[in-house]
């Protein structure tokens, strides 16, 4: 278990109350009388606000569908786990033996917990400004563009680059129909790889069907390697 001051001087907040960040990094497997499971349910709520008030203010002209997708795109499992991998969280985290030899350290779904939790514990302690400071910081520091194509176009980058590092070769993407009047069609693409399909997706553009397809596909790559 590594030092939690570390942890600390990397998220630029120190803890007046040690147990809040000792809670926060608690998996349920450890055992003990308290977990971090009640503060990952606060610190999702309070991500939810600090990532929407932020989009809202960035973002005067864009409209509630373009802000609501931003967010999904920040504010998930897969984004969440980027920022506590930065972090370094999975050092921290107090896990049983057996979980830990379930590589439960790098599981995407344990780290996305355990930073909401820990999101949970400052706002407990330091309140919400403290929250949005770290909260932004970390956001800003590991998206240099934040908007709908970038954060979208990331799906399909990572995607490229897990195949062509795993499997060798790059997916290839296909139309399988479309539906609707000209003026509102939805489009239908697949995601093959080594002529197996790893996912499907609609979207109001071929575009935006693929970059769903996209995030699904990587979701289910990743999930098999955990």
């Amino acid at each position: 278990m590594e030092d939690l001051s570390k942890l600390e001087d990397r998220i630029g907040y120190r803890f007046n109350n040690k147990q809040l960040i000792i809670e926060a990094l608690t998996h349920k497997s450890f055992k003990k009388p308290y977990n971090n499971e009640r503060l990952e349910f606060l610190g999702d709520a309070v991500l939810d606000l600090i990532v929407g008030e932020y989009l809202f203010e960035k973002f005067p002209k864009e409209d509630e569908g373009t802000l609501s997708k931003i967010r999904a795109s920040l504010v998930n499992e897969g984004g969440f786990a980027k920022l506590a991998k930065v972090l370094n969280l999975g050092e921290y985290l107090f896990l049983s033996i057996a979980e830990e030899n379930n590589r439960g350290r790098s599981k995407k779904s344990l780290l996305s917990n355990a930073f909401e939790a820990l999101l949970g514990a400052i706002y407990l302690e330091a309140g919400l400004e403290k929250s949005r400071e770290i909260a932004i910081k970390l956001i800003e520091e590991n998206y240099p563009k934040i908007d709908l194509d970038s954060l979208c176009k990331d799906y399909k980058t990572s995607l490229q680059e897990l195949t062509q590092a795993e499997y060798g070769v790059t997916p290839s993407y296909t139309m399988l129909g479309s539906t609707g009047p000209d003026h509102d069609k939805v489009f239908e693409i697949a995601i093959e790889l080594n002529g197996k399909r790893l996912a499907s997706a609609k979207g109001k553009s071929k575009k935006e069907a693929q970059q769903v397809a996209a995030e699904i596909a990587l979701e289910r790559l990743r999930s098999k390697s955990e």
